[in-house]
């Protein structure tokens, strides 16, 4: 187990009756990662997370080590620190908000529950994505909506064809949760998930 989990908390909530924009990059860096691939990656670390908060649209946070690199190349994962030319800010509730739907802490801050490895955490997000994504596509992927290409291509659509690979519709992140084809002829346990959830 690393040593950064294990180490008691160097910081706290600072006492607060609301959510408090706190600076990423002077305590710890936060990783973002949205609902879908979040849980899973929740659910792989088990005992190993770190303190997590989960906002009220369910997008989960971790703190981990100052200088955790700024990109992992993840499909709606996103690394918050400090950047040269502006500050990036997280919400924080305060200690005692262990319950949702409000902004709250889902693994709340503990001696035991602090910074999660780095490492592990990318690794677990690495196959959420994979799972609820299937494989990363090569290159860029135009999004059916704006038409613009992205490097987060997320698969909302798959029609049968003759081969066993049909054609692919891909999206952005902002516009995957408006898809709205009614009747597709197949789409992907991950894809036909994410779209349930996210279209309600």
């Amino acid at each position: 187990m690393s040593v950064d989990f294990l180490k008691p908390p160097s910081w706290t909530p600072p006492p607060a009756v609301d959510v408090e924009a706190l600076p990423a990059g002077k305590w710890w860096d936060a990783v973002r990662a949205a609902p879908l691939v979040g849980e899973r990656a929740l659910e792989l670390l088990g005992d190993e997370t770190g303190a997590v908060v989960q906002d009220k649209y369910g997008t989960l946070y971790w703190f981990v080590e100052v200088g955790t690199e700024t990109s992992w190349h993840l499909r709606q994962v996103r690394v918050l620190t400090e950047l040269a030319d502006e500050s990036t800010y997280l919400g924080v509730p305060p200690v005692s908000w262990t319950e949702g739907p409000r902004t709250h802490w889902r693994v709340p801050l503990s001696a035991d529950h602090y910074l999660t490895d780095a490492g592990r955490l990318w690794g677990a997000l690495a196959e959420a994505d994979r799972a609820e994504y299937g494989r990363r596509p090569e290159g860029r992927q135009l999004c059916y909506r704006c038409q613009l290409p992205t490097d987060e291509p997320i698969p909302v659509d798959v029609e049968d064809g003759r081969s066993d690979v049909g054609k692919v519709t891909y999206a952005c992140p902002p516009h995957a949760p408006l898809y709205t084809r009614r009747r597709p002829r197949s789409l992907s346990a991950a894809a036909a998930e994410h779209e349930g959830r996210r279209s309600r």
